[in-house]
């Protein structure tokens, strides 16, 4: 993966595969919140995604609060966006969809 930044125009077109996460063009960030059945469920995907992070070397900026973990990707070193955040963007999405969050 590269560690260059993407352009605003690149980073406008690839968003476009990813219809839930939110592009902030001034901050350089890409963001999703994503709603679990509960605490555990959401600490869960939480221990899934820190796995994956140190494994890809990139790392999250989140939240979590009660069922709800709000994830932000950024590359600091490039100070915006580059293909490794929209590449843990589909991390996220994969492993998020292999839970059962119907309440």
């Amino acid at each position: 993966m590269s560690l260059q930044k993407l352009s605003s125009q690149a980073c406008f077109e690839q968003i476009k595969t990813f219809p839930l996460w939110l592009y902030d063009e001034a901050a350089g960030t890409m963001t999703r919140e994503f709603i679990f059945r509960d605490f555990v469920q959401a600490f869960d995907f939480m221990t899934q995604i820190a796995r994956l992070a140190e494994h890809h070397h990139h790392h999250p900026n989140w939240l979590n609060v009660y069922h709800k973990v709000t994830v932000t990707w950024t590359t600091h070193d490039v100070l915006g966006l580059s293909d490794n955040d929209f590449l843990m963007a589909k991390i996220c999405d994969d492993t998020f969809n292999q839970f059962k969050v119907s309440k």
